[in-house]
């Protein structure tokens, strides 16, 4: 009979790849309900798929009241016809100027989250996929043996260095509801560490990859952070943090409450960054300006993924200069951006 998913945030970076992933797979018998708010993002990401009969399509918001209880109504009428129940939060105040409002991200982060979650139990969902961030590493980024794995401690930045943690210490927390719902025997599920995924279809220009293709195109340079002359992270597409998405959802044994971390290992500093996508743009000589630091800001964010691969056999297949020349392409035949 297939499988029933139900997907938060929908129409976000993570969200409408999720959609298209499922939606081209071949499988006629899975069905999709979506629904986003549109706070960052818009429907023009999902519009393809706005006419297959598979995908429903709700803007609801997730921490209206009213919408949930609506959503759950839909849910509990159509589940029995499908085999399984999956239920994918990928709903967050993700864009890094958000994470110092406090009351935003707690709001959608963490009691969002858990409310999506205790809808999940209630109907019966078999699993949960919690979309988490490897912003939980905080200053705790990066070691010498080739990336911080789940299992290592944390050490945080608390209020006393900035308010910017604030978002991670909500994003951990869920990590927390997900292990116990999944140890009391209510639902399978994992958190889910993502690093830095971008997006060609990513609306606004708010992180860093569409901040600085963006500003090119638009002022013929681009204005980093001081922190960007030691700061050094890697990326990853959005085309493999959905697919890592889909190979836990499919691997029951790995559905055990605890935390995987999606990454690639291709570190690149934000300088070098800049300059790829000026030299992909035609731009030989890119004028590269600093002004601004940030408070918390780790140099730099490499995560081990040993534990995901080892579990699914999942692996990146999107290398940074084949997404950068996708996002290029894209943003730059889109007028509206």
């Amino acid at each position: 009979m297939g499988i029933l998913y139900v997907i938060s945030g929908v129409t976000g970076m993570t969200g409408n790849e999720l959609v298209k992933q499922l939606l081209e797979d071949g499988k006629k018998s899975n069905h999709i309900l979506g629904f986003d708010n549109f706070f960052a993002s818009s429907i023009e990401t999902v519009k393809d798929h706005l006419n297959d009969s598979r995908f429903e399509f709700y803007e609801y918001d997730l921490n209206d009241t009213e919408d949930m209880r609506n959503l759950e109504a839909r849910v509990n009428e159509i589940k029995n016809s499908y085999d399984e129940l999956i239920y994918i939060n990928c709903a967050a105040v993700v864009h890094t100027e958000h994470f110092y409002h406090i009351y935003e991200t707690y709001e959608t982060n963490v009691i969002g989250m858990n409310r999506f979650l205790d809808q999940a139990i209630r109907v019966g969902a078999q699993k949960y996929m919690n979309c988490s961030t490897s912003e939980v590493y905080s200053m705790n980024s990066w070691n010498e043996h080739g990336g911080v794995k789940e299992s290592d401690y944390i050490t945080m930045a608390v209020a006393e260095h900035s308010q910017r943690t604030s978002y991670a210490t909500g994003k951990l927390l869920t990590e927390f509801f997900m292990k116990d719902a999944v140890i009391t025997g209510k639902i399978k599920g994992c958190s889910i560490r993502f690093a830095n995924v971008y997006s060609k279809n990513e609306r606004y220009p708010k992180h860093i990859i569409p901040f600085i293709i963006n500003s090119f195109k638009k002022d013929g340079k681009v204005v980093l952070l001081e922190n960007s002359k030691k700061n050094c992270r890697t990326f990853l597409n959005n085309f493999d943090s959905c697919s890592a998405v889909l190979a836990l959802a499919k691997t029951d044994s790995a559905l055990d409450g605890s935390i995987y971390n999606v990454a690639t290992d291709e570190e690149i500093s934000i300088v070098e960054l800049a300059k790829l996508c000026a030299k992909k743009m035609g731009i030989a000589e890119p004028v590269i300006e600093f002004q601004g630091y940030r408070e918390s800001d780790p140099q730099r964010r490499l995560l081990s993924t040993e534990k995901i691969r080892e579990k699914t056999g999942w692996k990146p297949v999107v290398n940074l200069d084949q997404g950068i020349e996708e996002c290029i392409i894209s943003y730059l035949e889109d007028k509206n951006r």
